[in-house]
């Protein structure tokens, strides 16, 4: 079992105002090349895995997204690390049909 969560939102700075979207899709192709379990949501994207290789992945993130041509990228991370395992479904199991 994974030991982290860590969900991120981010947000990227455009060129001339253009919109963000594509710039997010681009985002979530890393994570999902990244071969981690993940869930996206409204507002950020879930990862399940362990601490560095998940914090690899958000450099990953911002790397892809600076190569893109955003002149600037903000991401807001939460973590959640339990050392005797943690998963996104023993977390949300009782609010799903």
């Amino acid at each position: 079992m994974a030991t982290t969560l860590l969900s991120i939102q981010v947000i990227p700075k455009t060129p001339d105002g253009r919109d963000s979207i594509p710039f997010v899709d681009e985002a979530i192709k890393v994570i999902q090349r990244s071969g981690v379990k993940y869930e996206v949501h409204a507002l950020e994207t879930t990862l399940e895995g362990e601490l560095p290789q998940l914090l690899q992945i958000v450099n990953e993130i911002h790397e892809a997204l600076l190569q893109a041509g955003c002149p600037g990228v903000i991401s807001q991370v939460k973590i959640a690390q339990y050392p005797s395992g943690i998963s996104m479904d023993q977390l949300t199991e009782k609010y799903r049909p």
